[in-house]
């Protein structure tokens, strides 16, 4: 039978598992580790498989005699056919990821022995689960467990295969669209917690504004992340051997794109784990071509306003990327270091001033010393000279200037305008020479005179130990320094002034300070828009030129006279030369002969944009800008919302705003809603080093990821970091199991109903007062509380606060509904009264209906697969109507059915104290003094005496206290205002037994105080004991006391009471 093993594993005649689909491809990873492809072909013996390399044609493989030298990983497949991403040569474990039906293993052996492997069959649960759209609107009968693995990936398909994402009513719905772009994630990246936790929230705002009725666009799409990808193709190049500057720069960016076909859609596929349900079909990438002319439209516009520009400033330098890099991109670390002191010789004088720096390599692109104007140690010496260390007599100026700190090193300051930002600005201050003493890769260059070709560290070492021995250096001692390292590389960064192309940023940001100044947008929380303010009001120009080959190649063109001049400027930085800005070449060229005449020959510059350049054009570019009829951007723009997390406020954020009103006119967004972020169950930043990453698609494996997603939503308020517990995540899951089992008791109670009677069922309304006081009260308490929740949620929603609006639901659920309603209503559902149960099961389909909306936005699978199962009108609870806010309620039966609660919650805890057998059904005597109550409450005494395991049959309500109920013989449990419950203590317990326990009890407590009181009567104790422990013996013996005391109180009421029995 083809497809009976996972791999062959034949022991002797043992028969193969039964197993049903065909597994018809996999992949084969050779002993060198090579993905290939390969396919199972029919074996020459049942349960044989043999695995032919299309390649290579050549066979491996039990069936071929020798030993099989491969591991073998199927990929994931569904209805018989395999899935793929693109194509077959991905990492299994991320292709298994996304539909995760099989696992195998198959384990290698050394040659020529007997091959053996191992298989797990496949669990076939998930095939018994009906499709939606199999279903014809009848109820389905639900598994006895919710499986999370088995619904998800189902679900998800035939959301998407529907097109349930996409908006719907554009242009004819009453309500404004809803409009949110998802923040993009690099194309390289994995996801992690922070993807998770901003799916959530976008998620529920995305779900929840569609069930308004509103035509709801999330548009998704990913960043080409140009460092990162460049990074990560140059390493998998230099596996083989090949480096990049060996290749033309046009066949690297091609085997860039081959990548990204083939790797770039895993973080989309592990969003879709998370259940996003944005529009795929609008995907974008910001190397789409559509979305490169909006970037060079961009450009274009900024340098017709003049805020386009060359020049040469300081910037973050990645010596190993060869690259300017963002601040974002830099990250800084508290690394012990060295702080070196040393004597800079003052000229034409014999003096020497001490000074200390962490970096003695920058000591040769010196250009001044500095010290405080009021610094008296220093004052004889500004305006002096001071000859640079090791540097053949090159002499530099000692000013003064209040940016020194006199408490830090010796007060004396060395100013390397070259190699420092601070530095740099105080030497543009002071028009100070600029001397860069380091190559771009981060070697020493010719300024660093007989130092020329040694890195950095080398060049430390060795100029240290030439002072040394020249009586300059004078000692060492270690410090703390702030290291900026690449976020991408680790590297240590080098500041650097460089030739860059730059923003002017000042004129872009006051309209964007006004947005929100006035209102017009809003932050969320509000504390961020100071933030926000201070980087505007401060803001500098923008760096947005990088040095790589992947990305927005700047559309500038530099003019050349000649080819041969045009030829010879490859590899130069073009440094002077005239240039034009086009959005293309032959706009370019136009440009050019224009202005330079006709004969002229076009280069363009090499730098690409910053990522964050494009980012900045997300939320319009996505929607077709720059034409501005576009169906999307007529219809979707601006849009209302963008969620992100706060720690990109103004690397992102502020950009969109900038770039949004100054191309647009308008402010990209109305809302910037700010989540904190995810920290691990100690409230430690989640890093490789500690060891305490969470693995999101872990987690969903494990829990499901409406567990996740619940959790995430409500273990934080807005801009407010979470820490994130296991046992948190297990307890919704168990939420889940519970959504499950109460979806069934529903189910269970209304399958065995004609279609007439279901149709009625689920089209019954509450929504007026006659339709609520025609129920019971216990209906009337669960409709009335539940239109009160409804609006609760809707409010918290409406303000994004979704952790109070989970937290609410889930009490409400858990408790009210769960605990509450469902144990009340088997007194109707089982208590032989068919009109009073058909009531009691329209009350139960209505509530179950609406939570299953509010829960939706929270829990998307369980939620969807629970409404697939009843006979509900509509296509998907995913576009069912949200519940309508303001609906009637019944407030006096909301607090008459509280009194029912405190009643029995009373009853209970008596039961408790008194230790009544968990079966045992005891007499109760209500006294309600209101009529009106009293008449409510005696109605519902089959609800009442179920929930507090009371005898139906001695249950009286009364309005007058009970005969004796003052004589010891009775427990009286006061409830609240003219509310009370007697119980006979005869009922409550047997007096002989409980004497006897009692008795027990109080000789153990006895013994326990006699001990305590005799270490705390010993004067040795007292003397040597530690005092903590002198008090826990204190504690224990008053602890002890306390218990005898209320023991031997009960002892004597039960004696008492056994007594008169006898009697």
């Amino acid at each position: 039978e083809v497809g009976a093993h996972v791999c062959a594993d034949v022991v002797g005649d043992e028969p193969p598992p039964p197993h049903t689909t065909p597994l018809r491809t996999c992949l084969c990873r050779s002993e060198k580790q090579e993905k290939e492809r390969c396919t199972w072909t029919k074996p020459r013996r049942i349960g044989r498989r043999r695995c032919c390399r299309r390649r290579s044609g050549s066979g491996h493989g039990p069936s071929e005699g020798p030993t099989c030298p491969s591991s073998f990983e199927p990929l994931a497949y569904r209805n018989d056919v395999v899935e793929t991403n693109k194509s077959m040569d991905v990492d299994p474990k991320l292709e298994l990821r996304q539909v995760p039906l099989w696992k195998t293993s198959c384990v290698s052996n050394p040659r020529n022995k007997p091959w053996r492997g191992s298989f797990e069959t496949l669990d076939r649960r998930a095939e018994k689960t009906t499709t939606p759209q199999e279903q014809g609107g009848k109820i389905v009968e639900l598994e006895k467990n919710y499986h999370a693995k088995h619904v998800e990936s189902k679900l998800y398909d035939w959301w998407e295969k529907k097109g349930l994402f996409a908006p719907r009513g554009v242009g004819t719905a009453q309500e404004k669209p809803f409009v949110m772009c998802m923040p993009p994630p690099n194309v390289t990246g994995k996801l992690h917690m922070g993807h998770a936790m901003f799916v959530t929230l976008q998620d529920i705002m995305t779900r929840y504004a569609r069930m308004k009725g509103r035509p709801t666009l999330w548009l998704p799409g990913t960043d080409h992340a140009g460092i990162a990808t460049q990074l990560v193709v140059e390493k998998m190049m230099a596996e083989q051997g090949i480096r990049r500057t060996d290749m033309e720069r046009e066949d690297f960016v091609e085997k860039v794109w081959e990548w990204k076909q083939q790797y770039g859609g895993f973080i989309t596929q592990q969003l879709r784990r998370m259940g996003a349900s944005c529009d795929w079909s609008r995907e974008r990438f910001t190397l789409d071509d559509r979305l490169s002319e909006a970037v060079a439209e961009a450009f274009v516009r900024l340098d017709e306003r003049g805020l386009i520009y060359r020049g040469s400033y300081m910037v973050n330098w990645s010596p190993h990327l060869q690259t300017a890099v963002s601040d974002l991109e830099v990250e800084y670390s508290d690394e012990e270091g060295t702080l070196y002191f040393f004597n800079y010789p003052i000229a034409d004088s014999v003096e020497r001033l001490q000074i200390a720096t962490t970096r003695p390599e920058t000591i040769l692109g010196d250009t001044a010393i500095a010290v405080h104007p009021e610094d008296d140690r220093y004052r004889h010496l500004v305006g002096k000279h001071a000859v640079v260390p090791m540097s053949d007599g090159r002499v530099i100026p000692i000013i003064a200037d209040e940016y020194v700190d006199r408490e830090f090193g010796t007060g004396a300051l060395k100013i390397t305008p070259g190699h420092d930002p601070n530095d740099y600005a105080l030497g543009k201050k002071f028009n100070l020479e600029i001397i860069s003493v380091m190559n771009k890769d981060g070697t020493m260059n010719d300024n660093a005179a007989s130092y020329a070709g040694l890195t950095r560290e080398e060049c430390r070492r060795q100029l240290w130990e030439d002072m040394g021995n020249a009586g300059l250096a004078v000692r060492t001692e270690k410090h703390t320094n702030r290291v900026p390292r690449s976020q991408r590389g680790g590297e240590v960064i080098e500041p650097m002034v460089s030739e860059q192309w730059f923003v002017r940023m000042e004129e872009l940001a006051k309209p964007a300070l006004d947005m929100v100044q006035t209102g017009e947008v809003r932050i969320i929380p509000e504390r961020f828009e100071k933030v926000y303010f201070n980087w505007l009001t401060g803001i500098k120009d923008w760096c947005i030129s990088r040095q790589l080959w992947w990305g927005h190649r700047i559309p500038v063109w530099y003019v050349y006279s000649t080819a041969e001049m045009a030829d010879a400027s490859s590899g130069t930085t073009h440094s002077g030369r005239p240039y034009v800005v086009a959005r293309n070449e032959q706009e370019a060229y136009k440009k050019a002969r224009s202005t330079h005449g006709d004969n002229v020959h076009l280069v363009q510059e090499t730098d690409v944009l910053d990522t964050w350049f494009s980012s900045g054009l997300w939320p319009f570019s996505t929607l077709g800008w720059p034409d501005l009829q576009d169906p999307d951007f007529r219809a979707f723009y601006p849009t209302q919302m963008l969620e992100t997390g706060h720690d990109i406020l103004f690397f992102w954020v502020a950009r969109m705003m900038m770039m949004g009103i100054e191309l647009t006119g308008k402010a990209p967004f109305d809302t910037i809603f700010l989540h904190g972020l995810v920290r691990d169950e100690e409230g430690r930043k989640m890093s490789k080093s500690l060891g305490n990453v969470i693995d999101p698609l872990d987690v969903v494996d494990e829990y499901g990821a409406d567990a996740l997603r619940f959790s995430l939503a409500t273990g934080t308020t807005p801009g407010q970091d979470i820490n994130l517990s296991m046992s948190r995540v297990e307890a919704n899951r168990n939420l889940s199991t519970k959504l499950w089992n109460a979806g069934k008791f529903v189910l269970a109670n209304i399958k065995d109903l004609s279609e007439e009677e279901l149709s009625t069922i689920v089209r019954r309304k509450f929504d007026t007062p006659e339709s609520i006081a025609d129920v019971p009260l216990v209906e009337r308490w669960i409709v009335s509380s539940l239109h009160e929740l409804i609006d609760h949620v809707s409010a918290c929603n409406d303000r994004h606060d979704f952790g109070e609006s989970g937290r609410a639901l889930y009490d409400f659920f858990w408790g009210e509904f769960a605990d509450w309603y469902i144990e009340s209503s088997k007194t109707r559902l089982y208590g032989g009264d068919p009109q009073a149960a058909m009531v009691t099961r329209t009350v139960l389909v209505y509530c179950f209906h609406e939570l299953l909306k509010l829960w939706h936005p929270f829990m998307p699978f369980v939620t969807e697969e629970l409404w697939h199962a009843f006979p509900f009108e509509g296509e998907s609870l995913m576009v069912d109507w949200w519940p309508a806010s303001a609906q009637p309620r019944d407030d006096p039966s909301i607090a008459r059915y509280e009194v029912l609660k405190a009643s029995v919650r009373s009853i209970r805890n008596a039961r408790s104290e008194y230790n009544v057998e968990p079966k045992r059904k005891i007499p109760a005597s209500m006294l309600v003094e209101d009529v009106t109550l009293q008449k409510e409450l005696s109605k519902e005494s089959a609800v009442v005496a179920l929930l507090s395991r009371v005898d139906p049959a001695q249950l009286e309500f009364i309005q007058e206290p009970p005969m004796g109920a003052d004589d010891g013989t009775w427990v009286q449990l006061v409830v609240g205002d003219g509310v009370a419950v007697y119980l006979p203590l005869v009922g409550l317990a047997d007096p002989a037994k409980e004497v006897a326990r009692l008795e027990k009890q109080a000789g153990k407590l006895e013994k326990d105080l006699a001990a305590c009181t005799s270490r705390l009567s010993s004067t040795k104790f007292l003397e040597k004991a530690p005092e903590p422990v002198v008090e826990k013996v204190r504690a224990e013996k008053q602890e002890a006391e306390e218990k005898l005391k209320a023991v031997s109180v009960r002892l004597a009421l039960m004696k008492e009471l056994l007594e008169k029995q006898v009697a």
